[in-house]
């Protein structure tokens, strides 16, 4: 059974869902690839005190790592690529060409940006630290400014 609440962060209004009290996805205001709100299940704010108590000591620049359970819905290849987000370090970026490489499949970096744009767990699974080749800011379904303002907070460079 799905279950949702909706908190707020720096970054606007965060969707967190749940599926049987399992974090299964966190979503901004006007993201791509955002589920319909009917698929959210109901409002319930019990199944999410400990991923907003997480969420809080991150945005409060008091914690730097999360350690929910979550689960992560898509298809093998795309929740390969979500775990090698999970092992970018807070404050590092790496290239998409960097993360096909990391899968053993250099040539992947396309198949690994739409899985990226795709993690149904955005902050918490890392997309925000994947950036291109050349060290430019590309894509992200929340936003290149909701990405270039996660990134300037973990360098410890943002201007809230």
């Amino acid at each position: 059974m799905k279950q949702y609440t909706i908190i707020d962060s720096p970054y606007g209004p965060l969707t967190l869902v749940a599926d049987d009290g399992v974090l299964c996805g966190l979503y901004m205001a006007d993201q791509r690839h955002r589920p319909a709100e009917e698929t959210f299940g109901a409002h319930d704010d019990a199944p999410f005190a400990a991923a907003e108590e997480q969420l809080s000591a991150y945005f409060a620049g008091e914690s730097k790592e999360f350690t929910l359970e979550l689960r992560l819905q898509g298809t093998p290849f795309q929740r390969r690529v979500w775990e090698q987000l999970t092992r970018i370090p807070y404050g590092e970026t790496r290239s998409y060409g960097q993360l096909a490489e990391a899968l053993g499949n250099p040539k992947a970096s396309r198949a690994v940006g739409l899985a990226n744009g795709k993690n149904p767990i955005g902050i918490i699974v890392p997309c925000h630290r994947v950036i291109g080749a050349s060290g430019d800011l590309t894509g992200y379904g929340g936003g290149l400014d909701r990405k270039r303002r996660l990134l300037d907070f973990e360098r410890g460079t943002a201007l809230f």
